[in-house]
C-alpha cells in the first residue's frame, strides 16, 4: 500500500533515540522530509545523518527543550523555514527514566512528577499549539502523540497520569482540529525493544546469570509473548501520519502486542 506520504514534511520531537528515532526512519522511508528535535545536538546529528544515508530524504536538526514555550515556537518557525511548511507532527519527547522502576506513593516526589508532566504532557501541548495553525491554514495535517500503556495500568503514578493526560489532550485536539482536516491520534507502546533497552537488559542479564533472550521473554507479557520492537511501533505511526488514516481520529491505539486479560472498547 502506498501511504501517499512522498513529499510530506514532518517534525519529530524526541528523535535522538528510542521510538522517536525509528519513527524518523519510518517516515523518511515513505518519502517524508524531516526536522528532528531533542536536547542533545550530537545525538540528533547522528540520527539525522543515518536517516539521510538510509532514505535519501533531508533531515534537519533543531535543538530544543520542549519545556520552553518560546524555544518551541522558534523551533516550529525554523522547521517551516527549512522544510517550506509542516504537514505532520510526531510528539515523542519524554523522560523515559521517570516511572520506569514503578516508584510507589512515598517515592513519587513533586519535583519529579511536575518535571515529567511538563516535558511530556505540557510539552506535547506546546508543540501542538505551535504547529496547529500551519496545519489548519493548509487544510490538512496529522498530529501523532506517543503516549504509553501506562495509561491503562496502575503500577506507576507518574506514567499513568502523564499518559492518561496525553490521551485526553489528543481527544480534545482531534475534536477542535478535525473539521479543519487535521487528524490527531495517540499510540500507547508498552515496554519496547530499543538499542537503549537492549543495552540495559544485557547488563541486567549478565548480572543475574541469564541470557538476554530469557529476560526479554519474561518481560514480553503480552498476547504476542515477546517484546514489540521500536520499528514495529514506528510502522503504526507512519500509517497514522498518512492520508490513509483519515478514518482514525481522537483515538489511542495500543501498540504493545496486546495486553492480556483486559478488554478496551
Amino acid at each position: 500500500m502506498d501511504l501517499l506520504l512522498t513529499g510530506k514534511r514532518a517534525v519529530v520531537t524526541g528523535a535522538a533515540g528510542g521510538i522517536g528515532r525509528e519513527v524518523a526512519h519510518a517516515l523518511a522511508a515513505e518519502g517524508v522530509d524531516l526536522v528532528l528535535t531533542g536536547r542533545t545536538a550530537a545525538t540528533l546529528e547522528k540520527t539525522a545523518a543515518a536517516v539521510t544515508e538510509r532514505s535519501g530524504r533531508s533531515a534537519h536538526v533543531v535543538v530544543v527543550d520542549v519545556r520552553d514555550d518560546a524555544a518551541v515556537r522558534a523551533m516550529v518557525d525554523r522547521a517551516v523555514e527549512v522544510l517550506g511548511g509542516v504537514d505532520i507532527l510526531v510528539n515523542s519527547a519524554s523522560n523515559q527514566a521517570v516511572g520506569r522502576h514503578m516508584p510507589r506513593l512515598a517515592e513519587t516526589g513533586d519535583d519529579v512528577f511536575w518535571d515529567d508532566v511538563d516535558t511530556k504532557l505540557v510539552g506535547y501541548l506546546r508543540t501542538s499549539r505551535a504547529v496547529a495553525p500551519h496545519l489548519v491554514a493548509q487544510g490538512w495535517g496529522r498530529i501523532i502523540n506517543i503516549a504509553g500503556l501506562g495509561a491503562r495500568e496502575t503500577r506507576s503514578i507518574v506514567r499513568t497520569v502523564r499518559n492518561v493526560g496525553v490521551a485526553a489532550l489528543t481527544k480534545n485536539l482531534a475534536d477542535e482540529l478535525g473539521p479543519h482536516g487535521v487528524n490527531v491520534t495517540a499510540v500507547h507502546p508498552g515496554l519496547t525493544r530499543t538499542p537503549e533497552l537492549a543495552e540495559e537488559l544485557t547488563a541486567r542479564a549478565a548480572a543475574e546469570g541469564r541470557t538476554l533472550a530469557e529476560l526479554e521473554d519474561e518481560l514480553g507479557a503480552n498476547a504476542l509473548n515477546r517484546l514489540v520492537d521500536a520499528t514495529e511501533v514506528a510502522d503504526v505511526v507512519a500509517f497514522l501520519a498518512s492520508p490513509r488514516s483519515v478514518a482514525v481520529n481522537g483515538d489511542a491505539v495500543g501498540v504493545g502486542g496486546g495486553t492480556r486479560g483486559v478488554v478496551h472498547y
